[in-house]
């Protein structure tokens, strides 16, 4: 089984894409963003975070206007009612932390992610595995919850794209802020990004 490289940081494709089915593979860990090295000021996050993620974009080849809803679409739910799309063409970016180590995790609006599943791919206990707090997320990325873009995050993470976005061939994610989206293909995503493939999320119970 192939190992994925999975550099973050507006990689515009060139990036092996690997799957993986229910075997041990550790993604490629990504250096240089152990510690609180990318510290950002919580009105910086606010104010520029769709311009990042516009800039962010066209560093990986996608051509994706960025949306601004009224109403807010700090959840997949509220991004999927003002798009009228379903639910699981939504992409939430979750930040997870495997023994420390920061992860990226890609999840359609309709699953969760798969915390056993994860652990296993990421060669990590359970216990050992947390989802970031809102601090601990703006702090690695410079986002805030709500708002977090698979694109545009510093330095170079470990990032996982769960195998159920599969299903559609577009899709919508955040764009730095609690009211913006942009959309893409869900091949041309994943391929820019270089996230990994893998089935690490499940039904919402």
């Amino acid at each position: 089984m192939r190992r994925g490289a999975v550099r973050r940081g507006g990689v515009a494709g060139g990036v092996a894409r690997s799957r993986v089915r229910g075997q041990h593979v550790s993604p490629v860990r990504a250096g240089g963003v152990s510690g609180p090295a990318h510290l950002y000021r919580e009105e910086a996050a606010v104010s520029d975070g769709p311009d990042r993620v516009a800039e962010a974009l066209r560093a990986c080849g996608i051509e994706a206007p960025i949306e601004r809803f009224a109403d807010g679409t700090a959840t997949a739910q509220d991004a999927a009612n003002a798009l009228g799309c379903e639910l699981g063409q939504i992409v939430k970016t979750l930040i997870l932390l495997a023994d420390g180590r920061p992860t990226a995790v890609l999840v359609a609006g309709d699953r969760q992610a798969d915390t056993a599943a994860l652990a296993r791919l990421l060669g990590v206990s359970r216990k050992r595995l947390k989802m970031a707090s809102p601090e601990r997320v703006l702090e690695l990325t410079g986002f805030r919850v709500g708002g977090v873009p698979p694109v545009g995050l510093p330095g170079e993470w470990d990032l996982i794209a769960d195998e159920s976005l599969e299903r559609f061939t577009r899709v919508w994610a955040a764009a730095g802020a609690s009211d913006a989206l942009f959309g893409t293909g869900t091949d041309e995503l994943v391929a820019a990004t270089g996230a990994q493939w893998a089935a690490i999320g499940k039904t919402r119970g």
